[in-house]
């Protein structure tokens, strides 16, 4: 049986013990998921999150080397975050329209006189940008900042390129270092179906029908937006920028979606979206290297899309009309936020935090949504991780016809 075919299994089969046991024996499932579930995803997702750093480092440090000429390296970032920012301004405009026909906040009696929630403080976006640039890389791998791995990583495969020979040996090590993270990452994938199985049963199971009943058109509202975002956004500019068949590029990354469902985090599931992306779709790994760790740190349509349902249904449930400024506002906002709020824990709550706060609507409306969030959360880190492939297809596709031109 391929492997796809198992992480499905194991999120369906996951899905529907989770449901059974919250229904029928609510009262087992504390003592079942702290003993059996928890740690089954627990294990999975701490093998998977050993191997992101370094195969970060590896990977885009082999990247920028492999492809040379600094000028390709300028083009390739520049259609890169072009294509990252296009999606997410589509993202939220599907998001705003949908919430704006279907009005999942005036469905239904919505108590908000004891609702609280304490929002974290983002970092301004000019402060992000500032901060790209390490001033220790030793403690930017520790933390785990992503962005600083990222530019440190880029300085280091331009050296290496400039260098040339002199830094053969070098190249060398780095190659054999990321060649040993992908047979790494190959062994960790056989685990998956486990760390699937029971991060879903956990997370089905700890939601409770309770919480889905009350918010049941807000989650379809989100779902729905995810969905026509997938096959409309990534879909037609697949078909349309690399001349390629969405259904071919849907299966092929198939595996890399069912784990990203299941862990809800970008960066966890690198290893493997990567790994997808270079084996099933064809991406080369210059590219990918490139392409798919930034775009798990910046691209982020998923979260954007439930910021703009999010933030329409606040306004709904508080009476509160938005004039066509203000939903421009929230645009803009959620788009800057997508970039400013990288690698901060708790991101997408943190960044519509920030977008209520631009429209002047009150933070504590977040508590009405925050019950079912961990399971369209999931969702979103799989449309998420699409958007990153997508974007690493089209720019290979691309590349190529330029290099097929000038030979």
């Amino acid at each position: 049986m391929k492997l796809s075919t198992k992480i499905i299994l194991a999120l369906i089969a996951g899905g529907i013990t989770g449901l059974l046991i919250n229904l029928f024996a609510p009262g087992i499932f504390p003592e079942l998921d702290k003993f059996l579930f928890t740690p089954l995803g627990k294990i999975f997702l701490n093998l998977i999150n050993m191997l992101v750093v370094p195969i970060v480092f590896f990977s885009i440090t082999l990247g920028t080397a492999g492809l040379g000429d600094p000028k390709k390296l300028g083009r390739i970032g520049i259609k890169t975050i072009s294509y990252f920012l296009i999606t997410t301004c589509i993202a939220i405009v599907i998001g705003l329209s949908l919430a704006a026909v279907f009005q999942p906040g005036n469905v239904g009696e919505f108590d908000v006189t004891n609702v609280e929630y304490e929002s974290k403080e983002a970092p301004p976006v000019s402060e992000t940008l500032l901060n790209i640039i390490p001033t220790n890389p030793v403690k930017a791998f520790t933390e785990g900042n992503m962005l600083q791995i990222i530019t440190f990583s880029i300085f280091v495969g331009f050296a290496l390129t400039m260098l040339g020979n002199k830094t053969k040996g070098i190249l060398n090590l780095i190659e054999q270092g990321n060649d040993m993270m992908m047979y790494l990452v190959n062994l960790v994938m056989k685990f998956a179906p486990y760390g699937t199985f029971g991060l879903i049963v956990s997370a089905v199971g700890s939601q409770g029908l309770s919480a889905i009943k009350a918010m049941g058109l807000y989650m379809i509202v989100v779902l729905l937006a995810l969905f026509i975002h997938a096959i409309l956004t990534y879909g037609g500019s697949i078909a349309l920028l690399a001349k390629k068949n969405p259904l071919w590029f849907f299966k092929g990354f198939a595996p890399a979606m069912g784990v990203a469902f299941s862990t809800s985090s970008s960066n966890a599931t690198l290893p493997i979206s990567m790994n997808t992306a270079q084996k099933n779709l064809k991406v080369p790994e210059s590219i990918s290297s490139f392409v798919q760790p930034l775009g798990a740190t910046i691209n982020m349509d998923g979260t954007a899309i439930m910021q703009g349902v999010a933030t329409i249904f606040i306004a709904q449930v508080y009476n509160v009309d938005l004039s066509f400024t203000q939903l421009i506002t929230v645009v803009l906002t959620a788009v800057l936020a997508s970039v400013g709020t990288a690698g901060v824990p708790g991101v997408g709550l943190i960044m519509l935090a920030m977008v209520l706060n631009s429209v002047n609507l009150p933070v504590e409306g977040i508590a009405l949504i925050i019950g079912i969030d961990r399971l369209l959360d999931m969702t979103r880190t799989a449309v998420n991780i699409t958007g990153d492939a997508a974007c690493a297809v089209i720019i290979a596709e691309t590349e190529a016809k330029k290099e097929a031109v000038k030979a």
